[in-house]
């Protein structure tokens, strides 16, 4: 009879069957329930039009249910399970206990072959269960769950297959191979029966779950149910806190072995529980010494300690036994120490790409988000989500970021963003506006931030990497956030004028400082106090202006202060300048010096615009809308850099972020600052490796903060390394190359038990043994270690690799050059250079100048080894147990033919191509091939090229504009001296313009012994005295 035309049941009818449901299961006859009729073949044919899909896709793991939920997907759609019993475990005992057969059973579900081990008593327990549930349905049972899977089953309750009735312990050796085959068969009519296949309780017999047969989770490990001690994390506050056995909860999980990572799930729920990656650390013991309890099996890893409870000795150790072998078996790549004591293995021939610039790198960016299926991850230490990806604006507001990821989102992609918390009194990135603008876009956007200050007590470090991550897959590393000012192009504009009209009235002076006074004084020092250098055969950054130089991201410090501080200023407000510290001791004299030093410092804003406040640009109220973005929409514009993207942080620190569209300095008087920047691309396994790090971080985020431990913040899983090379999407232009990933993290930032510096030891190692020439970029150089202040170990690396070549920065005997100097007196120069970019622009009709800020992180040694990644040249950076940080050294494979020093030299596509770019840009050979540049260490391109081109450019430019930082000053005294002398930009403009026409490029050589006799260190009781000296280390 159908089941759905069964004759109506009152209710007290089905009350009264629910209450005595268990007394029924209890008493019921098995030997009755045998109801006549055939099995059902349960092999589909690949056109039934009810299939849907052959496989299960990976965002199942986010929808995941109860197990006993009536419509759990757990298998291949259309694709049987084959079941073989292999052998049979005889385990006798000297005991009174009956001798025990254990069946091993191989199955195969489409692409997934695994084992489970069972006794003949877990057959009939099944058995017994299948049973009941068979009569069961037929039974209206007035619940949810029941109604729904008796209205789902497609057939009658038929007869079971028979399990032998014969004990195991009368049956000889010679009969095993029956017994075998007996349970075979059963499996396998079994499982072609629907109505007992889709059971929770097979499942739980087969060892398999709705995590199984995910294709891009690997192979299919050992799974079952476990009991699961609370505890373990490494973590302050979640650890028990007190001792013995009552301090701990105990619950029942399913437990997940895949190849790099284990996980256990809430039956009841299906909610992933927790996530324990495969790392160098990873270990598993077995008894009451190690586990504290009987039968207990430990798990270690480099983030938690499991404890697991079995039902036995024996049990323990099966679990252990298949967990290694497992591990060992499909894992062993995350079980080693990896080179330069990275978490991550070389990955070879892996894809990958180079950029310079943020206009190529946010363009890639963009188009890889468009591909994107299943996720997309992103960290940053700064995120705007208003800024346009690809420029100039030409499709309206396609291509804005938040636009992006809210259509990604509707389309079912998950996106999770993780944010650096900021100290909001330091710095003004704003990090909570950024979240609350993306969370509200979409529920599939979820946005974490870290570190919480004051749970977690960190103050100093921040969370520093830059990444973009598509489908684990595609993965971007680099030095550029997704944030205003870094959109920039190789030809570094100055002016950004477009569209817009000035309007003939604007704010007066007196309004616009008193309201603006604050905001244009002080400058984060993330932004400002990074003065900038390349160095060819060595190009990096000084922090001369920061004493000791910062990579600050916490204090706000101006050298205008220090000045106010000692009488040299005006009633004007001006913003102030790099400098880790700048307390003066000289100069009493009141002197208005502060409006001599405008067109210095703040790099010649013209006087007359400026004087008149902030003219506002024309704006048409009734084209800008509210989104539900709430921040508006553009129609019509024609700039590259749109409200608060165009800024210049010597000027003015970042204002009113929510509003993204209007701008906060006046771009008809004041230039923008370019920036100068490098990021990479690469994909498979080293994309897998970028992603591995995302997930360590926000499944220890989810678990350390008690606000992201919900369930709408889901743990995340780490795909296959075997799937890594089925890419759907390339980014185009990409090369083949040896990859591997390497990052500065620690317990705060990544909660591992050891900290992890593999940027730093990579970085010595490849100076250390570079042949030819070491080319860097840098946003920092404060290294040579004194062992006392700082500790990185790269500028001695340089200085000894020099030296060594021969038989930090400029100041001090332990500095590169000081180390030199001992060693080889003027001769120096022939080996090392240090230079800054700078450029020049015609603005209102006004001459104006203004530094490139570089903010690149890279490294390249002799055409063949690159480094890219977010790591300043510092303590902060290097050490790793500071900023976390992220990085790349890729390694050539492919090689063309190039010069070295002379002579015919196999160079790395990648290297190589990356070189000659840079060079290109920065010595004004993008156009002009005539110049060959192919040979970076030879007399003729080091000397006369390189060397000369920076001296002559910074010749003319302070010719023309006086610039500072300047040689010339080496105290306040010479510098107020030198800032009262006419500029010929403005005293002759035409003879300015024909000596500016000589400028070839950027390049200009970076000064040494700026303000070299003052100590810039904080003045004592100030609040940037009290910040311990590694904060700007």
């Amino acid at each position: 009879m159908s089941l759905k035309t069964e004759p109506t049941i009152s209710t007290s009818a089905l009350q009264k069957i629910a209450a005595d449901m268990s007394n029924l299961i209890d008493n019921l006859d098995t030997r009755e329930l045998h109801f006549e009729g055939e099995e059902l073949d349960y092999d589909v044919s690949p056109r039934d039009p009810k299939i849907q899909e052959v496989y299960i896709p990976f965002s199942a793991i986010y929808k995941t249910q109860g197990f006993k939920e009536p419509n759990v997907q757990t298998y291949l759609s259309g694709c049987p399970i084959k079941a073989q019993v292999l052998e049979v475990e005889r385990f006798t005992s000297t005991s009174r206990v009956r001798s025990i057969n254990l069946y091993t059973i191989e199955l195969t579900h489409g692409e997934f072959k695994w084992q489970v081990k069972r006794k003949f008593k877990h057959f009939q327990e099944f058995h017994r269960e299948l049973l009941t549930y068979k009569a069961l349905i037929r039974i209206p049972i007035p619940t949810r769950r029941h109604t729904f899977r008796r209205q789902n089953v497609k057939e009658e309750p038929r007869e079971m297959p028979s399990l032998p009735r014969s004990s195991e312990n009368t049956i000889k050796e010679e009969q095993f191979f029956g017994r075998r085959k007996q349970l075979e068969d059963y499996l396998t009519k079994l499982l072609k029966m629907p109505m007992y296949r889709n059971y929770h309780a097979t499942a739980e017999f087969l060892g398999i779950s709705q995590l199984s047969f995910i294709h891009d989770l690997g192979p299919k490990g050992i799974e079952g149910m476990i009991m699961k001690r609370s505890g373990g994390h490494r973590i302050p506050g979640l650890n028990c806190c007190g001792q013995g056995r009552a301090c701990y909860r105990w619950s029942k999980r399913w437990l997940i072995v895949k190849d790099s990572f284990l996980l256990y799930m809430k039956p009841d729920s299906g909610a992933i529980a927790f996530v324990l990656l495969v790392d160098k650390e990873f270990r598993i013991k077995v008894g009451k010494k190690e586990t504290e309890i009987k039968y207990g099996l430990r798990i270690d890893n480099l983030s938690r300690t499991l404890i697991l409870k079995c039902n036995s000795y024996r049990h323990a150790r099966w679990w252990a036994g298949a967990i290694e072998e497992f591990i060992q078996k499909h894992g062993t790549n995350f079980l080693k120490e990896h080179r330069f004591g990275s978490y991550a293995a070389i990955q070879e021939n892996t894809l990958a790409k180079w950029y310079v610039n943020a206009r190529g790198y946010f363009e890639d960016v963009a188009n890889a988000m468009e591909e994107a299926e299943e996720e997309i991850f992103i960290t940053d230490w700064w995120l705007s989500p208003e800024i346009f990806l690809k420029r100039p604006v030409v499709e309206g507001n396609r291509w804005r970021l938040d636009c992006i990821l809210k259509r990604k989102a509707q389309e079912g992609v998950r996106i999770f963003i993780m944010l650096y918390k900021e100290v909001e009194l330091a710095l003004g990135i704003n990090s909570e506006y950024s979240k609350r603008t993306l969370v509200r876009l979409h529920p599939n956007i979820k946005v974490m931030r870290h570190p919480d200050h004051v749970s977690s007590s960190v103050y100093l470090w921040a969370h520093h990497e830059k990444l973009v991550i598509i489908d684990q897959s595609v993965a971007f590393v680099g030095g550029i956030d997704l944030a205003y000012g870094r959109w920039d192009d190789n030809e570094h504009r100055l002016t950004d004028v477009g569209s817009v009209k000035r309007v003939t009235t604007g704010l007066s002076l007196g309004s616009f400082t008193a309201e603006t006074t604050e905001s244009m004084e002080s400058l984060s020092l993330k932004n400002k106090n990074e003065s900038t250098k390349n160095l060819k055969s060595v190009s990096d950054m000084d922090s001369k202006l920061k004493g000791i130089g910062k990579p600050g991201k916490l204090a706000k410090f101006s050298l205008y202060r220090q000045l106010h501080r000692h009488h040299l200023h005006s009633s004007d407000s001006v913003s102030s300048i790099d400098s880790a510290s700048s307390y003066c001791n000289h100069c009493r004299s009141r002197q208005n010096l502060i409006h001599g030093l405008k067109p210095h410092l703040k790099l010649f804003r013209s006087s007359n615009d400026s004087e008149q406040g902030l003219t506002r640009p024309h704006v048409d109220m009734g084209s800008i809308r509210s989104l539900q973005t709430g921040v508006g929409e553009l129609h019509g514009e024609t700039r590259f850099w749109h409200g608060k993207d165009y800024c210049n942080f010597v000027f003015k620190d970042w204002v009113q972020l929510d509003k993204p569209f209007a701008d906060f300095i006046d771009r008809h008087s004041t230039p923008r600052m370019p920036w100068h920047d490098i990021a990479s691309v690469v994909h498979g396994k080293a994309a897998r490796d970028v992603a591995r790090h995302f997930i360590q971080r926000w499944n220890f985020t989810k678990i350390m903060k008690s606000k992201y431990r919900s369930l709408s913040y889901p743990f995340l899983l780490p795909k296959s390394h075997m799937t890594a090379h089925e890419l759907k999407y390339q980014v185009p232009g990409s090369v083949h190359a040896n990859v591997q990933l390497l990052r500065s993290a620690d317990d705060w930032s990544a909660g591992i038990k050891y900290h992890e510096e593999s940027i730093h030891t990579a970085y010595v190692h490849v100076i250390e043994n570079s042949k030819h020439y070491i080319y860097i970029e840098n946003q920092f150089f404060i290294s040579c270690a004194d062992d006392k202040i700082v500790f990185n170990k790269i500028g001695d690396a340089i200085a000894q690799r020099i030296l060594r070549a021969h038989r930090t920065m400029c100041r001090g005997e332990n500095s590169i050059l000081g180390q030199l100097k001992t060693e080889l007196g003027n001769q120096w120069i022939n080996y090392i250079s240090f230079c800054g970019l700078r450029t020049h622009a015609e603005l209102e009709g006004q001459l104006v100048t203004e530094l490139i800020y570089v903010h690149s992180k890279l490294l390249i040694a002799d055409d063949n080894t690159v480094i890219i990644g977010s790591a300043n040249i510092n303590d902060r950076s290097m050490l790793g147990k500071r900023d976390s940080e992220m990085a790349v050294i890729v390694q050539d494979t492919e090689r063309v033919p190039s010069v070295m020093d002379g002579e015919e030299y196999q160079a790395g596509r990648f290297a190589q191509g990356l070189r000659l770019q840079c060079f290109r840009i920065v010595l004004g050979y993008l156009s002009d091939p005539s110049e060959d540049i192919r040979d970076p260490v030879s007399d003729k391109f080091f000397k006369e090229v390189w060397v000369s081109t920076a001296a002559r450019n910074a010749t003319i430019y302070d010719k023309v504009f006086r610039c500072l930082p300047n040689d010339e000053v080496h105290n306040l005294i010479q510098l107020r001296d030198f800032i009262t002398k006419p500029i010929l930009a403005k005293e002759d403009p035409i003879r300015a313009e024909e000596e500016l026409k000589k400028i070839r490029g950027f390049l200009v050589q970076f000064p040494f012994y700026f303000l070299s006799e003052e100590s810039l260190l904080p003045s004592v009781g100030t609040k940037e005295a009290i910040v311990p000296m590694e904060v700007w280390t």
